[in-house]
């Protein structure tokens, strides 16, 4: 599948952007004197200049103190949609040199718009080095970010898998979001490269960060996974982590048609010696989605192996009997049918 082109919606337009750019300055009308007979026509003095980073920066300082959470928004976008008429030797050296979170976080969007407008590309490897290589942990957060919903996960190779192994846990947890959301609001769910690199991103963190794998698994679209990642995620469903598991298992339920018998084989497979009640739950709810009607006969095959989820294996089964033709659907009838016990 063509991986689709990111798009990034501009939050300035170009007449904004102009007038923010410029800093006029009007020069003050002469009072007619007492002894003037006619008052001057003098027509007042527009100046212009361009906006350097410098005064931006002091502009974004002082606004970090706002209590308008929308100013803020303002301000970071008022610095990105700047960069292109920025210098790059001053942004890229004014973000070399700050260690401050916040700021840094400003500078290093700047600079990945630069890439996404078709300028340096390496301006955004200098984000993503910072990212891996700095020192404070809380600049590796502030940088990583700053990439979340660009097309940085296209340009930064395997990236996301280092940071899974960052000794900080803030930074892991950053690198999730933005696996997550890049591959909901970014994708669509729908880029099987976004859909392989957060899977290989999510198995990297298993043994370390068992809560980082799972947050990943349970929030990602797998519907244009490859085959080796549904290799990954079969593997997970062997991890110690029950929370881990049931995200695999998650995972697994969205896989593409060509990959759904090897996935409910696992499943099932794994249900009679699961031990964890929640996990063997989210492999029900798998199994029917990987089946739909045709679930059915699989399911109360199951139905003897733990009677304490009798009643939720019933519940699939009249719920897959009305023969709905989307998930969305099925999901909301059998919470409705839950509500009402």
């Amino acid at each position: 599948m063509t991986r689709p082109r990111f798009l990034r919606t501009h939050v300035l337009s170009p007449l904004m952007l102009t007038l923010g750019m410029l800093t006029p300055a009007l020069a003050p009308a002469a009072e007619p004197s007492a002894s003037s007979s006619s008052p001057s026509t003098e027509a007042p003095a527009l100046k212009g200049g361009l906006c350097s980073l410098e005064g931006l920066m002091d502009q974004i300082r002082h606004g970090l103190h706002s209590k308008s959470e929308a100013y803020k928004r303002y301000l970071r976008a008022l610095l990105r949609e700047s960069a292109v008429n920025l210098p790059a030797s001053e942004l890229q050296a004014a973000f070399a040199r700050e260690y401050d979170p916040d700021m840094a976080e400003h500078l290093a969007a700047a600079l990945v718009a630069r890439t996404e407008r078709g300028l340096e590309p390496e301006a955004m490897q200098a984000v993503a080095q910072r990212a891996l290589e700095d020192r404070d942990p809380a600049i590796r957060a502030a940088t990583v970010r700053a990439l979340r919903r660009t097309g940085a996960l296209e340009r930064t190779g395997d990236m996301y898998e280092r940071l899974m192994r960052d000794p900080s846990p803030e930074v892991r947890q950053e690198a999730a979001a933005n696996l997550v959301e890049d591959n909901l609001e970014v994708y669509g769910g729908r880029d099987a490269h976004a859909t392989d690199t957060a899977v290989s991103a999510a198995a990297a963190a298993a043994a370390s960060d068992p809560k980082v794998t799972a947050r990943i698994l349970g929030n990602i679209m797998t519907g244009e996974v490859s085959t080796e990642s549904v290799s990954t995620l079969q593997g997970l469903l062997r991890s110690d982590s029950a929370e881990v598991r049931a995200a695999a298992t998650q995972a697994l339920g969205g896989v593409p048609a060509e990959q759904m018998a090897s996935a409910r084989e696992s499943l099932l497979g794994m249900y009679r010696q699961e031990k964890t009640p929640a996990v063997r739950k989210a492999i029900l709810e798998s199994v029917a989605r990987l089946g739909f009607a045709s679930a059915v006969p699989e399911l109360q095959r199951l139905r003897g192996v733990d009677p304490s989820l009798a009643p939720e294996i019933d519940a699939w089964t009249r719920v897959l009997n009305m023969n709905l033709q989307e998930w969305s659907l099925i999901l909301r009838e059998k919470q409705r049918l839950q509500q009402a016990r």
